[in-house]
């Protein structure tokens, strides 16, 4: 699939303020500091769509982009920042769990992982979650050009198989850098095919 065309649309407080229209949403998560507005930038090839920060955890709403005229993407806050407030991040987390839970137009929830790091609970918890709550979702590994080829395979390949401690079917997983653009194709037809099989049940 060919980005075109990508444009900012709202920032929502609360998912009664998305877009209404019924088009398809992929949203991104993770936790702070893990490269999502990079990514978003290198998926979209526009430099400046999502704001990047060098502050961690500056993304505080609900942000719709639409691509194509024909999908959202949807940047969502980061979870278990350590330096907000436990009041703000606990109104965030709920932000975060009544979009995912509630919005119905939501058809994939990309979580990213830094892939220079070990496996962390904040991380397995959040996708545990997801799988409990039957979210359909795959799994970004950020950063790869920090390691190189042969090593980001060999802390993915890890990532991956913790999980099936407790999966008896992993997710898809993508490795990326926005720094290479490398899993840029990759992830943008997974995109590609689960619209196509979206408007081929319509």
């Amino acid at each position: 699939m060919d980005i075109k065309k990508s444009e900012f649309t709202i920032s929502s407080a609360t998912v009664s303020q998305c877009p209404k229209d019924t088009k398809p949403e992929f949203a991104f998560i993770g936790r702070s500091n893990v490269g999502k507005s990079s990514l978003i930038n290198m998926l979209c090839n526009h430099k400046g769509l999502a704001k990047t920060s060098a502050t961690p955890g500056k993304t505080l709403l609900i942000n719709h982009f639409i691509i194509n005229n024909d999908w959202y993407l949807v940047d969502l806050p980061g979870y278990g920042f350590a330096k907000r407030s436990k009041t703000v991040q606990k109104k965030l987390d709920q932000m975060i769990t009544s979009y995912i839970l509630q919005r119905q137009q939501l058809v994939n929830t990309f979580v990213l992982i830094d892939i220079r790091h070990d496996p962390m609970k904040i991380d397995t918890d959040f996708i545990n979650w997801l799988g409990e709550s039957s979210v359909p979702f795959s799994i970004i590994f950020t950063k790869a050009d920090k390691l190189g080829p042969v090593r980001a395979k060999q802390n993915a390949a890890k990532w991956m198989n913790s999980l099936k401690e407790q999966w008896e079917e992993l997710p898809p997983y993508f490795i990326t850098s926005s720094e290479k653009k490398l899993g840029r194709d990759e992830v943008l037809d997974y995109v590609g095919n689960i619209l196509n099989e979206i408007k081929a049940t319509e």
